[in-house]
């Protein structure tokens, strides 16, 4: 069996597929061949000469094309798509709850693909679960961005010209990428409060150091999957009152909620902005689904009259190509253990809960319900 990877194509995309340690790891898999696109993992440190000392092959975008299995980063374009031959494998991020076209796009094409996104959260597939790892590189991306981007010390400073307080920092949703960037402000000094609708997510917000803002008139809102059920329109109301008021209280607000195949809530309105102070920041990490402040606009960043700077970056995980890279191409090292047979080839087995989720598309079909629909 070979696996191809080839050089990723979105704009400011900058992750690999595999690195050269899980090509490595891969490669003693009997029967296992490994042919990367020249030039694919530059950006993320990694030359083609790593993986020829690693035992794969380094060739053109039409030699990957030529493998069984592909193995991508990114969703593919309708022209990516149009490069697949029948028969073939795909993994990869898909956006398959929001992109029906490629999902048709992918059966029709006969390509039997895994997405990313639909990894159960469950205990037995933590070590393959893209989304919790590369939320971790975005959290941390979004804190490292927003220090920049406040132009502040963020912890406390004693000097001989007097004593600078600490920053404080706001951080609103606590899955993956908010709880990093929770730990990630408190190492940089500021003083950080947590908010979740989930209640279990208050005790993990305080063992990073943080202080939970309790909004105590909020029934517990843990939905499937541990994430975040979506909120009656009442209850969405007074959760965006309670934040707009708490957000005059903030130097910097960082924004990471997100519900899976849904747009973004909004969590601060214009009037939550304009009760913060000028040079305050709002990095808001679910811009590209629509945003949790209301001034978000994906991609770019916003100053409003009272100088307050929201900003909505894209694919934040991508800024940090290395790491990110890294801990993609482990997830899919453990996938593809419970893909690849003895003899080196390979099996969907659907009986497996962890195939039979991510699978989307397989033999001209559209597998999975939320998918279908």
């Amino acid at each position: 069996m070979k696996i191809g990877v080839p050089r990723e194509s979105a704009e400011g995309e900058n992750r690999v597929a595999l690195v050269p340690e899980s090509v490595k790891s891969l490669l003693k898999k009997e029967g296992v061949e490994i042919v990367i696109e020249s030039g694919a993992g530059d950006v993320a440190g990694h030359p083609g000469a790593q993986y020829e000392e690693a035992g794969a092959k380094v060739g053109s975008h039409a030699d990957v094309l030529a493998c069984d299995l592909i193995l991508h980063v990114a969703p593919l374009s309708g022209a990516e798509i149009g490069e697949l031959k029948q028969g073939q494998y795909l993994i990869s991020h898909l956006s398959p709850l929001t992109s029906a076209e490629t999902n048709k796009a992918l059966a029709s094409a006969g390509v039997s693909a895994l997405a990313m996104e639909l990894i159960p959260r469950t205990t037995r597939a933590q070590a393959m679960d893209a989304l919790s790892s590369q939320a971790t590189a975005a959290g941390y991306a979004a804190t490292l961005i927003a220090a920049r981007e406040s132009g502040r010390f963020w912890g406390m400073l004693t000097t001989a010209a007097g004593t600078i307080r600490p920053v404080r920092v706001l951080v609103l949703g606590a899955g993956v990428a908010g709880l990093q960037a929770v730990a990630t402000a408190k190492r940089l000094g500021a003083i950080v409060t947590g908010f979740d609708i989930r209640r279990a997510a208050w005790e993990q917000i305080a063992s990073l150091g943080g202080r939970p803002l309790e909004l105590d008139f909020i029934p517990d809102a843990e939905g499937e999957g541990g994430y975040a059920r979506p909120l009656t329109d009442e209850e969405n109301q007074q959760v965006r009152d309670a934040l707009d008021e708490n957000a005059a209280k903030q130097d910097v607000i960082i924004t990471t909620a997100a519900i899976p195949g849904r747009p973004a809530p909004t969590l601060i309105t214009a009037a939550g902005v304009a009760n913060m102070g000028p040079g305050s920041v709002i990095l808001d990490l679910a811009a590209e689904t629509g945003g949790n402040c209301e001034l978000t606009k994906p991609g770019e960043t916003v100053v409003t009259d009272n100088g307050v700077k929201v900003v909505g970056p894209r694919n934040l995980a991508s800024e940090l190509p290395g790491h990110a890279s890294q801990l993609y191409a482990k997830n899919l090292e453990n996938l593809l253990g419970l893909m690849i047979t003895e003899e080196g080839g390979l099996t969907l087995n659907f009986e497996d809960d962890i195939i039979d989720a991510a699978t989307i598309t397989h033999e001209g079909e559209i597998r999975g319900e939320r998918t279908a629909r």
